[in-house]
């Protein structure tokens, strides 16, 4: 069988094909769907290693359909790199390696995501980013009028408008900020629909309306997090998947010496803050059932500071979430246990 490592990327590709004589054939190709079925059609079957990069599902669904075996690598494996040198980094070395690492099997594989969770992150995104322009063009309104000797009150963005009503701005300062407004309201209404857009794709998945039943747990988050994670079975306990989403500690300890950091914020960043809008709801709930996770928070925040008090809830809320979808049982404030203590209301 032929072996293929495929250095991809936005344009063009690098390829190397090892034949079973132990020979390589490399080749510079256009990253196109004709392409690589014009080049690698010869050489079917055969097991090709590609780096999971933003090409990398794609290409791997088209390879697979041609009658390739693919496996799309995690890229911070290092032991995937042995064979190359760190002062020279060529797309042909690359190509290479990953050649000679898919002959030896020293890769590690990443997880695939499924079509369906593949669409809610795409959602996802595009609310994100709905969101984000929003808050900057209030930022700028913010500013404009901070410069008369005015503010605009807190509250949310929808409100920005009618706020702005009701300050004595000049004309000129007006006209500077009209386009802003317009755009404003042209993003409520599209954050609006993607909301209803996730609103129904959470009531469409079991595990997402699972989520919800934890207080201060929205569609946005539970699909979030059910995106995130994809298949929770993949993650042996609640603790890799803390550590998955990037919510642990840092560490960097040697013989006597034991240091710790700041979180290692690896994995879905999206997801990750989302935990932690959470955990600032949690904080600012009334709900009786969350007051063992307040009192938890509490405690670490009069020791360490309200930062990492939150970030510690955000982790909880993550183990949490794991557990109740893991168990299929929905949160009901004293049946959910916390690493072998269990949370009473």
């Amino acid at each position: 069988m032929y072996t293929i490592g495929i250095d991809l990327h936005k344009r063009e590709s690098q390829l190397c094909i090892q034949t079973p004589e132990g020979t390589f054939v490399e080749r510079r190709i256009a990253t196109t769907r004709e392409r690589f079925t014009a080049v690698l059609a010869p050489y079917a079957p055969a097991r090709v290693l590609l780096e999971a990069a933003t090409e990398s599902e794609w290409v791997a669904r088209h390879l697979e359909a041609a009658g390739h075996t693919v496996i799309v690598a995690d890229p911070n494996f290092a032991p995937m790199y042995a064979t190359r040198s760190r002062r020279v980094k060529t797309d042909k070395r690359d190509a290479r390696t990953l050649c000679e690492a898919c002959v030896r099997g020293t890769y590690q594989p990443t997880h695939r995501v499924s079509e369906a969770q593949r669409h809610v992150r795409a959602e996802l995104t595009v609310r994100t980013t709905l969101v984000r322009t929003r808050t900057r063009c209030v930022s700028v309104i913010k500013a404009a009028v901070r410069r008369e000797g005015l503010r605009v009150s807190a509250g949310t963005p929808e409100h920005t408008a009618r706020k702005l009503a009701l300050l004595p701005l000049s004309p000129a300062t007006r006209d500077e900020v009209a386009p802003l407004l317009t755009l404003i309201a042209t993003l409520n209404t599209q954050i609006a629909a993607a909301d209803a857009r996730l609103a129904d794709l959470a009531a469409d998945s079991v595990p997402a309306t699972l989520l919800q039943s934890m207080p201060m747990i929205g569609p946005v988050t539970a699909l979030g997090f059910v995106a995130a994670l994809d298949d929770v079975t993949r993650f042996p306990s609640a603790d890799h998947v803390a550590a998955y989403l990037g919510l642990v500690p840092s560490e960097h300890s040697s013989g006597d010496r034991q240091h710790r950091g700041h979180i290692t914020k690896r994995g879905d960043t999206r997801t990750r803050w989302l935990l932690v809008e959470a955990a600032w709801r949690v904080m600012r709930s009334t709900q009786p059932t969350l007051a063992p996770l307040q009192r938890w928070a509490a405690a670490i925040i009069a020791r360490r500071g309200r930062r990492v008090g939150i970030v510690a809830l955000a982790r909880r809320l993550a183990t949490l979430l794991y557990t109740l979808w893991r168990t299929g049982t929905p949160y009901r404030g004293g049946t959910v246990r916390i690493r072998h203590a269990e949370v009473a209301s």
